[in-house]
């Protein structure tokens, strides 16, 4: 398992800054959020995309994935009514799969509670549009050969998506091996009734489980609450998980680099004494 860090703890540092705290660090790889790279990031040309990529490289690091994926340009949604609006954030999906695919990256994180929300009013056919959106991703992630995850959260966060089953559910309706879903322990510890270790067990043999995020559900970083993470380890050794470990943290304490050196040093405690 490789760990990767997610970039934006980092982001007040310059970019080839970020990937060399990382690398010095212990990080395996970066788990990018596009709008730490431009606030549109489809505006990036092939030749700002290279260097985005070789400066991740140059450090000894892979991207690994994407994340947040439409934070920016303001004014996305899957279940916005308005056509142009859903268009736009389609556009957006697949050019994040093309993004991914020229940074290295093997995976995408649909979280974006705020761009999913659902209505007080018509939320079938919200929930139309939104699977609209997630079989346009599924084709762009084909041809773009990555992985799309649409990720559950916590009620706290969005009305859409909150378990693993119900993102499976969508899954297996969109129907495309381009198309998975994840797990988020952050979400997950407020969202199921099972622990994380018993839903990745119960799941990750069924093939839909593409990516796993480690983070408390108080939001820091893995070992800085009350998670347990000696089982989930265990759990995702035993079941075979050969995918990346994302850390996400939201709550910086002490600060960005801080919180980056715990959770890499946790982790790699943890996986040592599993080993």
């Amino acid at each position: 398992m490789r760990i990767s860090l997610c970039n934006e703890v980092l982001s007040p540092l310059p970019f080839a800054a970020q990937c060399a705290l990382a690398a010095e660090l212990g990080y395996d790889g970066l788990e990018i959020a596009p709008f730490t790279l431009s606030d549109d990031p489809l505006s990036l040309t092939a030749a700002e995309r290279k260097v985005i990529r070789r400066a991740v490289e140059e450090a000894g690091l892979a991207v690994t994935g994407l994340h947040w994926l439409l934070v920016t340009p303001k004014g996305l949604s899957i279940t916005e009514t308005d056509p142009a609006v859903r268009r736009r954030t389609r556009e957006m999906m697949q050019g994040l799969c093309d993004l991914c695919a020229d940074l290295g990256g093997a995976y995408l994180v649909h979280g974006s509670p705020a761009q999913r929300q659902l209505p007080d009013r018509d939320i079938h056919a919200a929930k139309g549009y939104a699977l609209e959106a997630f079989r346009y991703a599924a084709r762009a992630a084909e041809k773009a050969g990555v992985i799309y995850c649409v990720e559950p959260l916590s009620r706290r966060e969005t009305n859409f998506i909150n378990t693993v089953a119900e993102a499976i559910g969508v899954v297996e309706g969109i129907g495309s091996n381009s198309f998975r879903t994840m797990i988020d322990c952050s979400a997950a510890g407020l969202a199921e009734e099972q622990s994380v270790a018993e839903l990745i067990s119960q799941w990750l043999p069924s093939g839909l489980i593409a990516h796993v995020q480690v983070n408390d559900p108080n939001r820091k970083g893995p070992g800085q609450g009350e998670m347990d993470f000696v089982p989930i380890i265990a759990a995702l050794r035993q079941h075979g998980y050969g995918g990346d470990l994302g850390v996400e943290p939201f709550v910086y304490e002490p600060d960005g680099p801080g919180v980056a050196a715990h959770s890499i040093r946790y982790l790699r405690n943890l996986l040592g004494a599993a080993a």
